[in-house]
């Protein structure tokens, strides 16, 4: 009788390989915005004064937020974006900074830090820096705020500019007004690049002035109510949503209605609780 014929071993079966670890969230930076602006494509920036919106905006894809002193009238209910404090703007730059994993989160400079001495701006600028995740500064003006731009430029903090309509300039100015001086504001947005500035916002200008400075700075330009020529738009959050009481600028396109939706929301809940079927069964322990 013949030896059995051994049976051929069986492959053995590979053994699963361990998930791949997710990958690590870009980071929008200066060296992106740049990229993005000599590639030709555009940049979305939008406003952020808590840590959910901050979130969900991140979430979406928003390249910058802009913790702005528009807080003083959006989330205070002041007139003016004049009487929010350092330490305010602080606390909320703290939230968004937290909540925002890739994009750029950009601080508002209020009035006066950045009128005052400048190295009283450094210094707030560094608190920016140091007591929040966040990345940069934006500060009101021109040309005559080249000095300043270029010494907290040369400190290490990052320096947005913003030319053309300058809410903290409204008392001087006798109120808010398109501005059209086309010579002006271009050479105020060239002396803002060559003193270091990132980029440079521009505000409630006519078309021909924002393509006009858009054209004269290799920076990228942040357009609100300049027309569609600049490198990237910004909007307040709550004028985009509808969010708001009152006057709404010509330059905002409200693609949502969030006060009527509140509004409804909170009418519902009330008359719920009224008629006692609110909390029911499933509200309850």
């Amino acid at each position: 009788m013949s030896d059995p014929v051994p049976s051929k071993p069986k492959p053995s079966e590979p053994e699963p390989s361990a998930p791949k670890p997710p990958k690590p969230i870009s980071r929008v930076t200066t060296r992106t915005l740049q990229k993005i602006r000599d590639r030709g494509k555009t940049i979305s920036m939008l406003t952020a004064y808590d840590y959910p919106t901050a979130a969900i905006l991140d979430e979406a894809g928003i390249d910058i937020l802009l913790v702005g002193d528009s807080l003083a009238m959006v989330v205070q209910g002041h007139e003016t974006t004049l009487s929010v404090t350092m330490d305010q703007m602080l606390y909320h730059a703290e939230m968004v900074g937290r909540a925002a994993r890739r994009a750029m989160v950009v601080v508002d400079l209020p009035f006066p830090e950045g009128q005052l001495s400048i190295l009283r701006s450094v210094e707030c600028g560094a608190r920016v820096l140091k007591e929040t995740n966040c990345h940069a500064v934006k500060l009101e003006g021109g040309a005559e705020q080249a000095e300043r731009i270029e010494t907290m430029v040369t400190a290490g903090i990052p320096v947005m500019a913003h030319v053309g309509l300058r809410p903290q300039n409204v008392h001087v100015e006798g109120g808010y007004r398109v501005k059209r001086e086309v010579e002006t504001l271009v050479a105020d947005a060239v002396a803002a690049e060559k003193a270091g500035a990132f980029a440079v916002l521009v505000e409630c200008v006519s078309v021909e002035v924002g393509m006009a400075i858009t054209e004269a700075v290799k920076v990228p330009t942040i357009g609100i109510g300049a027309g569609p020529s600049t490198t990237g738009q910004v909007l307040v959050t709550n004028d985009l949503v509808g969010l708001t009481s009152g006057y709404s600028p010509k330059f905002v396109r409200k693609m949502a209605d969030v006060t009527v939706t509140l509004r409804e929301t909170a009418t519902k809940y009330r008359e719920a609780i009224a008629e006692g079927s609110f909390p029911g069964e499933a509200e309850s322990f």
